[in-house]
Order: C-alpha cells, then sequence, then structure tokens
C-alpha cells in the first residue's frame, strides 16, 4: 500500500494518470486499495503499443504499492490461441513486470450470461434478427437519432427462447444478435441499443464448444473488472466514448448496491504510435501471413518479442515509453526517439568486441611472419568491472573496405598512402601502397608498424589522427550479419492512400558476410554486443557454433535523418 508520502509526492509530479490515483488514493476510495489489471486479446503478438499499457497498467500498481492482474479478453474464438497467450506472458515477463494472478474473460461467460438473461427479463435487452448492415444503418449520424428495430418489443418469454437457441449451436452464425435496450436517440452512439451478444460456432480454446453466444466486449470488459475488484481500469484514448457505456453496465450489475466509492473508475492516456511503423494487429498478420516478414519475431517488427531478437533490451524499451509519457491526444511518435533509448541503455551494458563487415586485406610488411601477440581489450569503459579481455594480432590482419582510400582527400583520417593511423589496441602503421587486380579493385593494403607504438608502451602516447578496428585473419569467425532498417519507406503509412504493401521500405534488411572476433564467438545469445565503430549487434536465435548470426540493433549514430 502507498504511504502518504508517495501520495503526497505523485499527486504533484506524476503524469496525470498517476495524479488521478494518488487524489483516489488521498480521499480514501477503495479503502486505499489499488488494483489494475492488464487486458490483452490473444490474437496476435504484443506490439510496442502494448508495452506502453504494460507499464502504465503494472507500473501503476508498482508505485502505490498495490496489484495488477492479467486478464485475456479471449471473447472471440474465431482468432485466439494458446500460441498467443503464452507469447504474452513471455513478453510481460521480459519486460520486467510480474502480474499478481491470471485471469480470462471466459471465467466469466456463466455469470455475464446470467446477467444478459437478466436484462431480457427486466425488458432491457431483446434478440434482433436484422444483418448487420441493417443495424448499423438504423443507428443514425451523432446528430440525427436512431431508428428502433422492428424487433426490438418482441415478447420476453421469445427474446428468451431465442437466446437459448443462440447458444445451443441451432442459430447460424450472423442470423441474430442479442441487443441492450437502451436509447436511440442518445447523443452517444454507443448507447443505441448496442449489440452484447453474437453467434460464433467455432471451439474455444478453454472452454470447447460449451458455448455459442459470446458476449461483445463492451458487454465483457467493464463487468470482468467489476468481477475482479478492479479499482481503475486503465486504456487507451479510443475508449473514451465508451466509458459511460461501461458506468450504464456496471450501474445496471450492481442490483442496488452501493458503488460510489467501490467501483472500477476507467481512465484514458494517448496510444503509442511510432513513425515507420503500422500498429494494425491485422496488418501485422498481414505481413506474417504473406511471408513480407519473417514471422512475428522478425526485428524488422514493432512487436516486443521484434524488438527482442533484434536485441533491444527491456530496459530500453521503457527507457523509451517514459520519455514519450503519458498524455490526452494523440501523437505519432519518432522512431530515432526509440533508437536513441537504446544507444543510450546499451552503451551503459554492451560487450566492445570487434568485428569487419567489409573485410578487405591488411599486411603488415615488417612484422614478422608467424608471430601473434595478445593485446588486451577493455570489455566496457563505461563500466570497469566488465573486465577486459584478449586479441590476437598478427602480421595480416582484416579492416574495412571503407577504412582505406588510395586518393583521400585532406581531411579523410584513416588509412591512404603516406600516412599513419593507429589500429586499436595495437601499433601505429604507416601505409605504403596498395595491390589491385586486373579489373582495379583492391585485394591488398600494405604497410609498416612502429614497434615502439605499442598501446600501453611509454612511447605510445604518439599521437595520430585516426585509429582503426582490425581483426587477425587467422584469429577469427566468419559470420553473417544483418542490417536492419525502418520496415516502411514513409513516415506514417496509416495516413497514406495506398496500400501498406505498397510502402514496404525494399532495404530494411542487408544481409552481409564479415567476420568477429573469436570472443564475440564465445558470449552467449543474452549478451549485448557493440561492434566498435560500426554499431549495436545480439546474436540472432538462428544463431550456432557453426553459424553465427548476429542482428543489428541499432547504429552508434543517427544516420536517418541525414537520409531524410
Amino acid at each position: 500500500m502507498a504511504t502518504p508520502d508517495i501520495i503526497k509526492e505523485e499527486t504533484k509530479k506524476g503524469n496525470f494518470v498517476e495524479q488521478i490515483v494518488a487524489a483516489d488514493l488521498a480521499e480514501g476510495k477503495n479503502g486505499g486499495r489499488i488494483q489494475t489489471r492488464f487486458p490483452p486479446e490473444p490474437n496476435g503478438y504484443l506490439h510496442i503499443g502494448h508495452a506502453k499499457a504494460i507499464c502504465m497498467d503494472f507500473g501503476i500498481a508498482e508505485k502505490f504499492g498495490g496489484v495488477c492482474n492479467l486478464r485475456f479478453d479471449d471473447t472471440n474464438p474465431e482468432k485466439e490461441d494458446t500460441e498467443y497467450v503464452e507469447a504474452i506472458l513471455e513478453d510481460i515477463a521480459w519486460l520486467g513486470f510480474k502480474w499478481g494472478a491470471i485471469y480470462y474473460a471466459s471465467d466469466y461467460f456463466q455469470q455475464l450470461w446470467d446477467f444478459a438473461i437478466r436484462l431480457i427479463k427486466e425488458g432491457k435487452a431483446y434478440i434482433d434478427e436484422q444483418t448487420s448492415e441493417e443495424i448499423a444503418a438504423q443507428k443514425g449520424t451523432p446528430t440525427q437519432p436512431g431508428i428502433e428495430s422492428p424487433y426490438r418489443n418482441r415478447p420476453i418469454e421469445e427474446n428468451l427462447r431465442l437466446f437459448q437457441q443462440m447458444n445451443t449451436g441451432e442459430i447460424e452464425e450472423g442470423k441474430m444478435v442479442l441487443r441492450a435496450k437502451i436509447d436511440m436517440a442518445n447523443p452517444n452512439m454507443h448507447f443505441r441499443d448496442p449489440v452484447i451478444y453474437r453467434v460464433i460456432n467455432r471451439a474455444h480454446h478453454r472452454t470447447g464448444t460449451t458455448w455459442k453466444a459470446y458476449p461483445m466486449y463492451d458487454f465483457a470488459h467493464g463487468q470482468s473488472d467489476f468481477f475482479e475488484g478492479v479499482t481503475h481500469s486503465i486504456c487507451t484514448l479510443e475508449f473514451v466514448p465508451h466509458r459511460p457505456l461501461y458506468d450504464y453496465f456496471i450501474d445496471e450489475l450492481k442490483e442496488g448496491k452501493d458503488l460510489q466509492d467501490h467501483r472500477p473508475r476507467q481512465i484514458e492516456f494517448n496510444r503509442l504510435n511510432l513513425t515507420y511503423s503500422v500498429m494494425s494487429k491485422r496488418k501485422l498478420l498481414a505481413l506474417v501471413k504473406e511471408g513480407l516478414v519473417d514471422g512475428w519475431d522478425d526485428p524488422r517488427m514493432p512487436t516486443v518479442c521484434g524488438l527482442r531478437r533484434r536485441g533491444y533490451s527491456p530496459q530500453a524499451v521503457r527507457k523509451f515509453i517514459d520519455m514519450i509519457g503519458y498524455t490526452k491526444y494523440d501523437a505519432l511518435n519518432d522512431f530515432s526517439m526509440l533508437e536513441a533509448a537504446a544507444r543510450e541503455d546499451l552503451n551503459q551494458r554492451a560487450l566492445r568486441v570487434s568485428a569487419v563487415l567489409n573485410p578487405v586485406k591488411l599486411i603488415i610488411d615488417n612484422y614478422p611472419e608467424g608471430q601473434t601477440e595478445e593485446l588486451v581489450a577493455i570489455n566496457n569503459p563505461e563500466n570497469e568491472n566488465d573486465g577486459t579481455h584478449t586479441i590476437t594480432f598478427s602480421r595480416e590482419l582484416w579492416i574495412e573496405r571503407e577504412d582505406f582510400m588510395e586518393d583521400a582527400p585532406k581531411k579523410f583520417f584513416r588509412m591512404t598512402p603516406g600516412k599513419e593511423v593507429r589500429l586499436k589496441n595495437a601499433y601505429i602503421v604507416l601505409c605504403t601502397g596498395c595491390v589491385k587486380d586486373a579489373d582495379g579493385n583492391i585485394t591488398e593494403i600494405h604497410c609498416e608498424y612502429d614497434p615502439e607504438s605499442r598501446s600501453g608502451l611509454p612511447g605510445a602516447d604518439r599521437k595520430v589522427k585516426g585509429t582503426l578496428h582490425w581483426l587477425s585473419v587467422n584469429h577469427c569467425k566468419p559470420a553473417e550479419v544483418r542490417l536492419y532498417d525502418r520496415l516502411f519507406s514513409v513516415e506514417d503509412p496509416s495516413a497514406s492512400d495506398l496500400d501498406f504493401r505498397e510502402l514496404l521500405n525494399k532495404d530494411s534488411k542487408k544481409v552481409i558476410q564479415g567476420f568477429i572476433e573469436q570472443y564475440a564467438a564465445e558470449q552467449t545469445q543474452t549478451t549485448y554486443l557493440q561492434f566498435q565503430r560500426i554499431g549495436y549487434f545480439t546474436y540472432d536465435k538462428a544463431s550456432s557454433p557453426d553459424k553465427l548470426i548476429f542482428n543489428r540493433t541499432v547504429g552508434l549514430k543517427d544516420n536517418w535523418s541525414k537520409k531524410v
């Protein structure tokens, strides 16, 4: 339970949701109890928008000493599966949160059914046999009242009989629905006799074929909150117009009980929308089903499992969500902010290793053939406790092809004939020239080293302007490196008139063959890596000792803004 000091502090400085919760606690509502819930539908994998909701729902409970339960909104057996349930549990745990209990909307199917029966008996619900199109047409507009259904005043006994038949398998899908009888002239169109039950003749992943009639979200959600004792039902802004209906059904359900201080309170915040991404489950599912991405955990996907596979840490995701905050208006968040959060986080935790992605051979002509040295490399300059490791130096090395230019401009501070550079953790070398093949392609670069210039030696403080990373040709491992970029080529794919498939970035994935130092190959797949001077990388889940595969999480700098 939150202390008075926490309540007082959050009332002043917290985000607006925290301020509301703190004010409720200060007034003694709900007996000082805080209980939230995260209610995903198990019909797909969680994306970063869900991560924002998770941070809010679980974060509020943590901050105020309450509990956040997990409730699966499994009211649509057409789209739901235990695969998604397991994935959701994994994602929440990965983000670092713990739920109090696990519930399912299907736990309340009998209670919801009984509630619907009571509404029918009280003349507050009826069976409608119109098509969904006819019902929609009769709803009216925000400025014009709706038209009552011709079935609105059918006898209660007939409604009860038909409702029972909806659940026996006698009624085809779409043939009839149960609607709440409220007010067809209400300015809030959600009150215009909303559908509360429909027929779905599919087996449910938990209840099998017990039920054929299933409650709609608006009918199941608030009641589930009430059954569980939720104090604060926190959701996104699209549910603002649903809030009066949420309260209406709870008022009907309470049967005269005083809920003024003990009713679930719905609070809405803005959704997370990300540039160069889509958050629609329908579109994400299409990308997966049509093979346009490599599964739900493709590192280009905005799914939590995709971010994990790409190499984002849970702390980076939570840092990004803290950066964008919670408001009462929707906005489009820049993908570069997510990358900035990753850089800031990974800079503190990533192991520094050497990799060469576009190799060309560098030969040190005056270095003894067959000789090797073990040089010391710092694992992480941000954390001394991470220690050091050794990297092997020899006469023949790989360097990045981009680090050499035969005819270089004045401000090119990498390798060029007649100039010196330092090989990181090793020696200063003087480039003496290069060898080309018949087509003019550079096959070898030659240099000479200064034996007195090794890093750490007394005379090694001689300054040169360039420092290059390298690998010993005979002491490194081949590796497949996957360079990922934004999935879409336009900032807001959802705002385009074109089909989202036409907006995919054709260069969002590039696969190249490079080399990695032996020490990196020995790390576990949970290790975050920085390829020095290149970017942050992680092992792909398909990586093995026989085939090393690395995914780029993010570059060391934001180069995207320069492109656009």
